[in-house]
């Protein structure tokens, strides 16, 4: 799943090891995937901590083996890569990953609305309840996670589930799978809930 910065541009790879003698590098895919690096034309390298972003267009990229290997013009030798080691990799949307069934860009899914609609001691035919919102997806141990913000005014949830010790707004992880999470509108920024008990 691809990650995103400000202005709907994306984080696609990172810059690893330096290959050979060029300024060609190793790229880390954010997607797992490399076939979209091939319709680059440009990418810009961003250093993640700093914010400091430097456009490049791109020579060429190659694919050895399982790994991909990027060669971008004005980085021309081992000591120009290392200068960019760890750096962010982004390109706008147009060239990131294509998407497969079931699959989101997490830009697309931060802000939405996590909305509950069912049944768990709620009347039947009550009217959807926000009970938090979307503010980043975290990588987990057997797949991604979403980090919610619960809503403050959230009837459906008591006051210890909803503030930590401290009385702040709690922030929880929901695992981002079928028996948890419904529909996702990505348009609307709407996510469906499915069980109000893993909020707990």
């Amino acid at each position: 799943m691809e990650q995103s910065n400000k202005n709907d541009n994306f984080i696609v790879g990172f810059v690893r090891a330096s290959h050979g003698i060029s300024g060609e590098f190793k790229v880390e895919s954010t997607s797992g995937e490399y076939e979209h690096f091939a319709s680059m034309k440009e990418v810009a390298l961003r250093n993640g901590k700093t914010g400091e972003q430097k456009p490049f267009p791109v020579e060429y990229a190659e694919v050895g083996g399982r790994d991909l290997y990027l060669k971008l013009a004005g980085i021309d030798s081992p000591e120009a890569v290392q200068k960019y080691s760890k750096w962010e990799i982004v390109v706008p949307r147009k060239y990131a990953c294509p998407l497969h069934k079931n699959e989101w860009y997490v830009e697309d899914l931060k802000n939405c609305a996590l909305v509950y609609e069912g049944k768990d001691g709620l009347a039947e035919n009550s009217a959807p309840i926000q009970v938090g919102t979307i503010t980043d997806v975290m990588e987990g141990g057997s797949g991604n996670l979403l980090e919610v913000c619960l809503a403050e005014n959230c009837d459906c949830l008591s006051s210890d589930v909803k503030y930590d010790s401290n009385g702040k707004i709690r922030t929880v992880y929901v695992p981002l799978k079928d028996q948890f999470i419904g529909k996702v509108d990505v348009k609307n920024k709407i996510i469906q809930l499915m069980h109000l008990w893993i909020l707990e």
